[in-house]
């Protein structure tokens, strides 16, 4: 957890940096919004037979800013974006220790607030032709996620989430006559988002060092103004 507190601060003191130092640079600013498709991944196999996570989506929106810098092509955004994330109607097969019977549970796993911090290198590519008004960029970087409702409780059998996440973005997009952007990207969870989770041990499955990752696709649309 500190670790990747101190990863967040040197990047945007690194990002800043920059910025600042980059004399011939161009800054500009957006509004962003648009939907993501998240499920969580258990490090147990034994636990992901015993559950059903579906995708589920949720949706975000906030302010970003973009600087490109001297270097052809080559520039930075971040963001400052709020953030719904679902899982719901999950099932629990729990069987029965006496009977062997199995019953189903349906819960609501995950449904979770969050101040997101995208932080992208991004390169545009310059097409011949038709670049003036159409550009296809792609983009890599950290994304830092602090849970906003940290004082509600998780539904499903005492599951407790980490108030900080953290995942890392790889993505494509395009951008249209210089201020609007379409762009996807898929989230790799990178640390793990469970605090605390209890199972009943009838579930015949070993928690021991279990972790939990949140994965998840994003489809957003910025017009830079």
């Amino acid at each position: 957890m500190n670790n990747l507190k101190k990863i967040f601060l040197a990047v945007i003191v690194a990002l800043l940096g920059l910025g600042a130092s980059a004399e011939a640079k161009t800054i500009a600013f957006g509004i962003k919004a648009g939907l993501n498709v998240n499920k969580l991944h258990f490090s147990k196999s034994a636990l992901n037979d015993l559950t059903n996570s579906d995708n589920s989506c949720g949706w975000t929106a906030g302010v970003m800013t973009e600087i490109n810098l001297p270097i052809v092509g080559l520039g930075f955004d971040a963001a400052l974006m709020y953030a719904r994330m679902n899982n719901g109607k999950d099932a629990v097969y729990i069987p029965d220790a006496d009977t062997g019977a199995v019953t189903v549970e349906e819960t609501n796993l995950y449904g979770k607030n969050f101040l997101e911090i995208p932080i992208n290198i991004k390169y545009k590519i310059s097409l011949p032709v038709v670049g003036s008004f159409l550009s296809p960029y792609i983009f890599t970087g950290p994304n830092f996620a602090f849970r906003m409702d940290k004082n509600v409780k998780d539904t499903w059998q005492n599951l407790k989430s980490r108030t900080f996440q953290m995942a890392w973005n790889i993505g494509i997009g395009i951008e249209f006559v210089k201020h609007l952007q379409i762009g996807a990207s898929y989230g790799f969870g990178c640390n793990n988002i469970v605090d605390k989770l209890n199972l009943d041990n009838a579930m015949g499955a070993n928690l021991e060092n279990l972790k939990v990752k949140n994965n998840y696709w994003t489809v957003t649309a910025a017009y830079i103004f």
